[in-house]
C-alpha cells in the first residue's frame, strides 16, 4: 500500500461463475491491502452495512445465475464472512424496505444475514436521529436518518456496478440513497431524487456516513439504466477505503472520465456527484491521487446510459428548476403564510399543487399545463426550516447555465 496517497482502491479479477470460496478469496485480495479500512474494521465495536439488495423477491432479475440489478448473494456472503473473520464488532445491516411487502419479504437477503448473525434494522422505521452534515451541508444542512448510524464506528457500502438513467452511474455513493426514511416519517423519496438536488444530496449522505470500506460487485453489471437495463459480464470486484475514490476508479473502469461533468456522458441529466464531492474537499476523482491497482483493463464492458430526453429539454428542466427555487426564496414569506406545513409544486411562478400528501395526485405531466420542458419544483413549506436548504446551489447552477 502506498501510504503517500490518502486513498487506496483495488480492482481484482473474479470470474462471474466463480464459487463462493473463490469470490471470498478474491474479495480478500481486494480488501487486505487497504490498511486504513482494515484497521478501522478491526477496532470497531459496531459496524453498519448498507448493501444494494432490497427488492420484491418476485421481481429480482438474474443473469447467468447472478443478480443482475443488485448485489449478488455470493458477494454479500463474502463481505460478511470477511467482517466476521476480522472483527468482533456488532454488525448491523440497514436499508429502507421500499417494497413494504408483508413479513419484510423485500429484505430478501435476511437468510444471509442470519447465516452470519447480523441484525437487520429497517431505516424506514423509528427511532431516528437528525444528523448535521459536516461543514454545513451542500444541499441540506441536516437529514433525518436511522438512529442505528449514530454510534457506528464503521460504515460499509456494498453496491452493484450499473448505469443510472438519472445520475449516469450508480456505485457506492448512490447506494447510500437507500438510507433516508420515506413517508410518513420523512420527505418523499422524490423530494431528494430531484433534478439539481440529487447529486448534492448524495455527497451530503457520504459526508454524514463516511463509509470506511466500499465494495463494488462487478461480477456482472448492468448497462443503460438501473432497472430494466442490459446485463454485462465484468468479472471484477472493487474495494476502496473512501467512497468517492472508489467510485472514481469504478467509473473509470466502466470507461468514463470521473472528472467529467454535465452534460458530458454519462452525466447527461445532472451533475457528477463525485466531482462535486472533490470540489468541496471530500475525496478525489483524480486517479493520480489514489493508490489504485487493478488486475483488469478498462472498459470492463459496454456501459452507456439511456438518454430518454433531448439535451434541450434537460437544459430547460435544469434552468427552470433553478428559477423556481429562487422564486420560492424571493417569495418565501407569502408562500409560508398560505402553504405552511404543505408540499407545493412550483412551475413558472405558480403553485400548481399543494397539500400534505401528493402520492395520489396523478401524473406530473398532467400538471405541467402543456409546458413539459418547464420543471415542477417540489418544496416542503416548513416554518421551522428543519432541513436548511442551500439555495446558493440553484444560483450557482443557473449562473453556469446562463453562460452556456
Amino acid at each position: 500500500m502506498d501510504h503517500s496517497k490518502k486513498y487506496s482502491v483495488r480492482a481484482v479479477y473474479c470470474h462471474y461463475r466463480a464459487s463462493d470460496e473463490e469470490i471470498y478469496e478474491s474479495l480478500c485480495r481486494a480488501v487486505d491491502p487497504l490498511d486504513r479500512s482494515v484497521n478501522k474494521i478491526k477496532n470497531a465495536k459496531k459496524i453498519v452495512v448498507k448493501t444494494n439488495m432490497a427488492w420484491d423477491p418476485d421481481h429480482l432479475r438474474y443473469f447467468e445465475g447472478r443478480r443482475q440489478e443488485h448485489v449478488d448473494d455470493s458477494v454479500m456472503r463474502a463481505v460478511l464472512k470477511y467482517l466476521r473473520e476480522n472483527t468482533s464488532a456488532k454488525i448491523i445491516s440497514t436499508d429502507v424496505d421500499s417494497s413494504r411487502l408483508p413479513d419484510m419479504r423485500g429484505i430478501n437477503y435476511l437468510p444471509i444475514l442470519d447465516e452470519f448473525g447480523v441484525e437487520f434494522v429497517n431505516s424506514d422505521e423509528p427511532p431516528f436521529k437528525i444528523y448535521e452534515v459536516p461543514g454545513g451541508g451542500l444541499m441540506f444542512a441536516r437529514y433525518k436518518l436511522s438512529a442505528c448510524l449514530a454510534d457506528a464506528d464503521a460504515v460499509v457500502s456494498v453496491a452493484k456496478m450499473k448505469n443510472h438513467a438519472f445520475m449516469g452511474i450508480t456505485l457506492c455513493l448512490k447506494n447510500l440513497f437507500g438510507l433516508p426514511p420515506m413517508l410518513p416519517h420523512n420527505r418523499p423519496r422524490t423530494y431528494y431524487h430531484h433534478i439539481i438536488r440529487l447529486p448534492y444530496v448524495l455527497v451530503d449522505l457520504g459526508m454524514i456516513t463516511q463509509p470506511c470500506l466500499n465494495i463494488i460487485d462487478a461480477l456482472t453489471g448492468q448497462s443503460r439504466r438501473e432497472w430494466g437495463g442490459e446485463a454485462r459480464i465484468c468479472n471484477t470486484l472493487i474495494a476502496g477505503d473512501h467512497v468517492i475514490a472508489t467510485d472514481a476508479c469504478g467509473a473509470w473502469l466502466m470507461g468514463y472520465d470521473p472528472k467529467a461533468d454535465w452534460p458530458t456522458i454519462p452525466f447527461r441529466r445532472d451533475r457528477n456527484s463525485l466531482l462535486i464531492a472533490e470540489q468541496n474537499g471530500f475525496g478525489t476523482v483524480n486517479l493520480n491521487e489514489i493508490d489504485f491497482q487493478t488486475e483488469v483493463d478498462r472498459p470492463l464492458a459496454d456501459f452507456r446510459p439511456d438518454e430518454p430526453d433531448s439535451q434541450e429539454t434537460v437544459t430547460n428542466w435544469r434552468k427552470t428548476t433553478c428559477e423556481q427555487a429562487l422564486f420560492y426564496l424571493d417569495h418565501e414569506k407569502e408562500l409560508m403564510e398560505q402553504y405552511a406545513g404543505q408540499y407545493i409544486f412550483l412551475q413558472d411562478g405558480d403553485v400548481v399543487f399543494n397539500g400534505t400528501d401528493f402520492r395520489n395526485m396523478g401524473s406530473r405531466r398532467g400538471m405541467t399545463r402543456g409546458r413539459h420542458d418547464h420543471a415542477l419544483w417540489l418544496k416542503y413549506v416548513d416554518p421551522e426550516n428543519m432541513e436548511g436548504e442551500n439555495f446558493e446551489v440553484y444560483r450557482e447552477n443557473l449562473d453556469k447555465l446562463l453562460l452556456k
